[in-house]
C-alpha cells in the first residue's frame, strides 16, 4: 500500500504540473495571437497601446506562474519523498520534549522554510513584474515591514489555534476531526468579524468617505437595497499598488464597505455606485453565505478523510515520513490535498463566474447597467486585464467571466 500511494502521489504531482504548464502555454499563445488588434467591442475605449500593455502583462504573469508551479512542485517533492520533513521531525524530537511542543515547533519550522524559499519569487513578482508594468508602489522597507507584521500576526493567532487543534486531536478520540472542525469553523467566523476593525488596519489606513455627494448617492443605494453597514471607508491601497478595487467585509452590524483610493480616482460617481451595486449583489444573492457554507462543508469532508488516514502507516511512509504524529499528519495532508484536488479547480471557477453574472444582473436592476459597463472597461484598462484570455485557461482559472462575455451580458440586461 505504501508504494502504491507514493506512486499515486507522484503521478498526481506530475499530472498537476503538466496541466498547469499546458494551460499557461495555451494562454500565452492565445494572448500573443490577439495582441495586434483591440477587440471590436472595446475599440472605442481602449487604445492599441493599452491593449498590448495588458497582453504583455498577462503573458509576464503567466510565465512567472509557470516558473512558480515548477518551483512549488520541487519544494513539495523535497519536503515529502525527498526526506526533508522526516529529517526535520527527527532533529526536533532530539531537542524538544512532548508531542504538543514538538508539533508546534515542526509546524513553525515548515512555515519558516516554505516562506524563506518562496521569498525570492515574491520579491521578483513585486519589484520586477509589478514595477515593470507600472503597478507597484511599495518600497523595500514597506515590503519587509509587511513581512514582519504578517509573520508576527500569524504566530500570535496561528500558534494558539494550532495548539488547541493538536490538543483536541490527542484527547478527543476517534471523533477528533468533528471537534477540530467546530473549532476551525468558529475561528473562521471570528476572523470575519474581527478582520475589518482589528487586523486590516494593521496594514492599511481606513478613513470615512469624505465626498458628501458620493456618500449620499451610496446611502441612497443602500436604502433601496436594504443593506445596513457600519460605514463607507476609503483604503489607502495606492501606497502599495495602483490597482483599483472595492469590497465589503464583516457580517451583521459590523459590515463595512471599502473603496480603494485608486478606484475613486478612476471612476465617476455613477460608475462607483454601479460597482458598489455589484458588490451588494453578492450579499443580496447570498453568495457570501453560500461560499462560507461550502467552505465549511469542504473542511468537514477533508477533516473526516484525515481522520481515516491519521493512523495509517502507509499515508506517512508513502510521503517519505517514517514516524506518525498529529502535527505531521496535518502538515502532510495540507501538502497533499492541493495536489490531488487541482483538477477540480474548474468547478469552483464555474460557480464563481455564475455568482459574478448574478451580481451583475442585480446591479443592472438597481443602477444603470451602462455605468457598470463603463466602469468595468475602465478597470480592465487601468488594471491591464487582458481582453483576450485563452478560453480553456479562463474556464479553468478565472473567477470572473471573460471581459467580452461579461460586457455582452450587461448590455443585454440594459436593453
Amino acid at each position: 500500500m505504501t508504494e502504491a500511494f507514493r506512486y499515486l502521489f507522484l503521478a498526481a504531482i506530475a499530472v498537476t504540473l503538466v496541466l498547469k504548464l499546458w494551460l499557461g502555454w495555451r494562454h500565452m499563445r492565445h494572448v500573443a495571437a490577439h495582441r495586434a488588434r483591440v477587440p471590436q467591442e472595446f475599440a472605442g475605449a481602449i487604445t492599441l497601446e493599452q491593449h498590448q500593455h495588458a497582453a504583455d502583462y498577462s503573458r509576464a504573469k503567466t510565465r512567472f506562474g509557470l516558473i512558480s508551479a515548477v518551483f512549488d512542485s520541487a519544494v513539495i517533492l523535497l519536503l515529502t519523498v525527498g526526506g526533508v520533513l522526516d529529517a526535520l521531525a527527527r532533529t526536533l524530537q532530539q531537542h524538544i520534549a512532548g508531542p504538543l511542543a514538538g508539533g508546534l515547533a515542526l509546524a513553525a519550522a515548515v512555515t519558516l522554510i516554505s516562506g524563506a524559499l518562496s521569498l525570492p519569487l515574491s520579491l521578483y513578482s513585486t519589484f520586477r513584474i509589478e514595477t515593470r508594468f507600472g503597478f507597484n508602489k511599495m518600497t523595500l522597507a514597506m515590503f519587509v515591514a509587511d513581512l514582519i507584521k504578517g509573520a508576527l500576526l500569524g504566530a500570535a493567532i496561528g500558534l494558539p489555534l494550532l495548539a488547541l487543534v493538536l490538543w483536541l486531536m490527542n484527547i478527543s478520540g476517534p471523533l477528533w476531526w468533528l471537534w477540530v472542525w467546530l473549532v476551525w469553523s468558529g475561528f473562521q467566523l471570528l476572523m470575519v468579524a474581527l478582520y475589518p476593525t482589528l487586523i486590516a488596519p494593521l496594514f492599511n489606513r481606513f478613513l470615512p468617505l469624505e465626498d458628501d455627494a458620493l456618500r449620499q448617492r451610496i446611502e441612497s443605494l443602500l436604502t433601496r437595497t436594504g443593506f445596513k453597514s457600519q460605514g463607507v471607508f476609503v483604503m489607502d491601497g495606492s501606497k502599495r499598488s495602483s490597482h483599483g478595487n472595492a469590497y465589503f467585509t464583516g457580517f451583521g452590524s459590523a459590515k463595512r464597505i471599502v473603496f480603494f483610493d485608486t478606484l475613486l480616482k478612476q471612476l465617476s460617481a455613477e460608475e462607483i455606485e454601479a460597482v458598489l451595486a455589484h458588490e451588494l449583489g453578492h450579499f443580496k444573492r447570498r453568495h457570501i453565505v453560500k461560499r462560507i457554507v461550502f467552505a465549511f462543508a469542504l473542511s468537514l469532508g477533508f477533516l473526516f478523510i484525515l481522520g481515516q488516514l491519521i493512523n495509517a502507516p502507509w499515508f506517512y511512509q508513502g510521503l517519505g515520513v517514517s514516524q506518525p504524529g498529529t502535527a505531521m499528519a496535518l502538515i502532510l495532508f495540507f501538502i497533499a490535498v492541493p495536489v490531488f484536488t487541482f483538477p477540480l479547480t474548474p468547478a469552483s471557477s464555474l460557480l464563481s463566474r455564475k455568482h459574478e453574472y448574478e451580481a451583475d444582473a442585480f446591479a443592472a436592476q438597481q443602477t444603470d447597467a451602462g455605468q457598470l459597463v463603463s466602469a468595468l472597461v475602465k478597470l480592465y484598462r487601468d488594471n491591464a486585464a487582458t481582453l483576450t484570455p485563452d478560453p480553456i485557461h479562463s474556464s479553468f482559472y478565472d473567477s470572473h467571466p471573460p471581459a467580452s462575455l461579461r460586457i455582452a451580458h450587461l448590455k443585454g440586461a440594459a436593453q
